[in-house]
């Protein structure tokens, strides 16, 4: 490996952008990491000026360019400065939208963990009549 470049999934992971390189590695593989325009791999060589589009949830697509490379890992506050976050500011619509988005996930997660015993039994008494 040349000093000039390192592979995507640590330099994702050492700029602090992903939690841990395996999550990296799996935002590279579900093609949600774009280098320059292109679907990137987890082992493709990142170079100073490239310029990466990261899909994250609920639809955010984060643009970022490449200020510095290194696979030391670093305090994160060095670490934020080794990229450029050019993502415009949300506009008032797609923050409600958002911010609405994130509400109906959550209210539909908490209902989702109140099945109990007796929701199962009758499912599956139902299920039965059906047949």
């Amino acid at each position: 490996m040349s000093d000039d470049s390192v592979r995507l999934d640590v330099w994702l992971d050492v700029s602090c952008l992903f939690k841990t390189r395996s999550e990296a590695q799996r935002a590279c593989t579900g093609g949600k990491v774009e280098v320059n325009g292109d679907n990137a791999r987890p082992n493709r060589q990142l170079r100073v000026g490239d310029r990466l589009t990261i899909t994250r949830p609920l639809g955010r697509r984060q643009t970022i360019v490449v200020k510095a490379v290194t696979d030391m890992h670093l305090p994160r506050a060095q670490a934020r400065q080794m990229y450029e976050d050019t993502t415009p500011p949300p506009s008032p619509e797609e923050a409600a939208i958002r911010r609405a988005a994130r509400v109906n996930l959550a209210i539909d997660q908490a209902a989702g963990d109140r099945r109990t015993r007796r929701d199962a039994r009758k499912a599956k008494y139902r299920a039965r009549e059906d047949w």
